[in-house]
């Protein structure tokens, strides 16, 4: 029996070093990395993605698949949540990082058969929200720098967009410290201070400065 940790890594994402520490740190023993680059969560089923496909011939019964967070598994709620029980029906076990969540198909008893599976659906509607907020937060950023882009735009921040994604997915996370996550990234104690403190902000920044 393995554990394996599937990561999506994006243009604008964590990179696979920082998932697979992260979820090191978590207590997770990795025993195989499979990882898909630069292909888009929002668009593209897991068994359409180069090594998703991988990861589905990889898993055997017993075996532990360990992610980040359900929104690596799919592209929308019903997608996630079909993925996810597809793998329980085949005997997997799926694990978070964030909140160690576990998902396992081998209970019979249907009062816990229905907590696990409103979880499931409680988890998948929350992962498909937040990227819906991140994206309107962004269209918000963006229009706003648009607007103000004949005004003097003031200092340019010390973080990219790769930084500050790193930032707010290790706030998110909240096992981090100011310190940690600033050595993690390379930025000062007081921009991750100023990132926590109004991350929006911190967006409509860089989004302007883009």
């Amino acid at each position: 029996m393995k554990t394996i940790l599937y990561a999506r890594v994006s243009t604008t994402d964590q990179t696979l070093d920082h998932q697979k520490t992260q979820a090191e740190q978590a207590g997770f023993v990795i025993d195989d990395v499979v990882s898909d680059h630069g292909v888009s969560g929002v668009s593209t089923r897991l068994r359409e993605r180069p090594e998703g496909k991988r990861l589905f011939d990889m898993l055997r019964t017993g075996d532990t698949l360990v992610v980040r967070w359900v929104d690596r598994l799919g592209r929308d709620y019903a997608d996630v949540t079909k993925t996810i029980r597809e793998f329980m029906e085949r005997g997997v076990i799926v694990r978070t990082v964030i909140n160690n969540m576990t998902f396992d198909g081998a209970t019979k008893d249907p009062v816990q058969m229905a907590v696990r599976d409103a979880l499931i659906g409680f988890m998948a509607a929350t992962a498909q929200a937040n990227h819906e907020a991140t994206k309107a937060s962004q269209r918000a950023g963006i229009d706003a720098a648009k607007a103000d882009k004949k005004k003097y735009l003031g200092r340019k921040p010390s973080y990219d967009r790769k930084a500050l994604d790193a930032v707010l997915s290790m706030i998110e996370v909240g096992t981090n410290g100011t310190s940690e996550i600033a050595k993690a990234t390379g930025l000062t104690r007081q921009t991750v201070i100023r990132i926590k403190q109004d991350p929006a902000k911190a967006n409509t920044i860089l989004s302007a400065w883009e």
